[in-house]
């Protein structure tokens, strides 16, 4: 009887230690499963997230050697359109008359990047007291270069009006206007009017009109996140 209960004991034993060693198995197995399964998702997270920073590393590569291609080509039209014998109003790219300089000056000129007011009322002083066939006697206009300055568009010129006063004499106002439209920066004459000064032969003409400065275009350098 004794011999039998102690048989019986020593094989529930093996079984209960067979048992603990399946169950030992199966955590180890679960855990070398989910921490293959979590190692996996962090290597393919990892993996896709680099093939990303490689794709825009591509990309930007790509960019660059766009943009170097066309600075060499912009180089090149620079110095063609630059270096003429005469320039764009046929003066001497090295003078200084008053049709005189280089064709990226007399752009730059033409149609400058910012609003200007001060710069605007000496051109028009110049202009007409330089053409002998009146006198500049009052320039009106609106100083709107802080309200300007935020301005970003650069896709169009901006306007810039202005009204002024020329003091000149009988048959020379067309000379005035002949002065104005040969100026190198555009302009635009909405209204006209002529009225008699107070000596004989004097008259005063008013100009209603416009000019335009462009916004100049800005190179700006962006960093971007992957994630």
């Amino acid at each position: 009887m004794g011999i039998t209960k102690q048989v019986i004991s020593t094989k529930r034993l093996q079984i209960d230690k067979a048992r603990a060693n399946v169950v030992m198995v199966i955590a180890i197995a679960s855990f070398v499963a989910v921490f293959s399964l979590v190692s996996a998702r962090a290597l393919w997270t990892k993996r896709s997230f680099q093939a990303r920073v490689i794709g825009e590393k591509k990309t930007t590569l790509e960019t660059l050697k766009a943009n170097n291609a066309a600075a060499e080509q912009l180089v090149t039209s620079y110095k063609a359109f630059n270096d003429t014998p005469d320039n764009l109003i046929g003066g001497n790219p090295k003078g200084t008359g008053d049709r005189d300089g280089e064709n990226a000056t007399l752009v730059l000129d033409a149609l400058p990047s910012e609003y200007d007011y001060p710069g605007l009322t000496s051109s028009m002083a110049k202009i007409i007291n330089g053409s002998k066939f009146g006198e500049l006697e009052n320039f009106t206009g609106t100083d709107d270069e802080i309200a300007q300055s935020g301005q970003t568009d650069s896709s169009k010129p901006v306007e810039m009006p202005f009204n002024i006063s020329v003091k000149t004499k009988d048959g020379a106002y067309k000379s005035i206007l002949t002065a104005l439209s040969r100026s190198i920066r555009p302009m635009t004459v909405n209204k006209i009017s002529i009225s008699a000064a107070g000596q004989a032969g004097e008259l005063t003409m008013t100009i209603d009109g416009k000019t335009y400065y462009q916004p100049q275009k800005t190179l700006s350098i962006t960093q971007k996140e992957v994630r």
